[in-house]
């Protein structure tokens, strides 16, 4: 360990660096957790796939329940990749782009656009 990094831990030791929340409630929790919350990860997982009751889009990519809506970004991915999420993403996005386009030439030029 550097000297830096060591003089910091000697620092800190033993020291809180959170505030306790244990008897926080209610609306002064929540503004703790939008004051302090963050992310250190890429947003993945939130509409997943599947045809069961939480499942947002089906195998193609197709919004349950909306007609000609698709999602095709890292949100459909089940869980966060251990990598960057960049080069799945744009695989997801590959995949939806061919099912667009097949789609598209089944229906036509002209039906292809309305849905």
């Amino acid at each position: 360990m550097d000297q830096g990094a060591h003089r910091l831990c000697k620092a800190l030791r033993g020291r809180a660096l959170q505030l306790d929340v244990r008897h926080r409630a209610g609306e002064a929790l929540l503004d703790y957790a939008r004051r302090t919350g963050n992310s250190v990860y890429h947003p993945a997982g939130t509409c997943r796939m599947g045809t069961g009751p939480a499942a947002v889009v089906d195998s193609h990519l197709r919004v349950h329940g909306v007609a000609g809506l698709r999602v095709a970004d890292a949100s459909v991915m089940p869980w966060v990749p251990s990598g960057n999420t960049n080069a799945p993403t744009v695989m997801i996005a590959e995949r939806a782009a061919d099912w667009i386009l097949t789609d598209a030439d089944r229906r036509g030029p002209a039906r292809a656009c309305a849905a």
